[in-house]
């Protein structure tokens, strides 16, 4: 969230548009980081998956949000 807000305050397309591809890193790295809360046994696989799942819908928002962007 922080890296939209951070982009979208720039007052540039391009801009924005970059910081939404650094939000949607970040997201792959949440996504990322929770097999390691797995292995280490701070979440059960279900909550983990139940994130993981949270998270590949806001990626899908992300891109949607680029794609108008690129379009606009």
């Amino acid at each position: 969230m922080n890296n939209t807000a951070e982009g979208f305050e720039r007052f540039s397309k391009a801009e924005f548009k970059r910081f939404l591809q650094i939000a949607k890193a970040s997201n792959g790295e949440v996504r990322s980081m929770t097999y390691l809360t797995e292995d280490f046994g701070y979440l059960t696989n279900e909550k983990a998956i139940e994130i993981r799942i949270l998270s590949m819908k806001i990626k899908a928002e992300i891109v949607s949000l680029i794609n108008t962007l690129e379009t606009s």
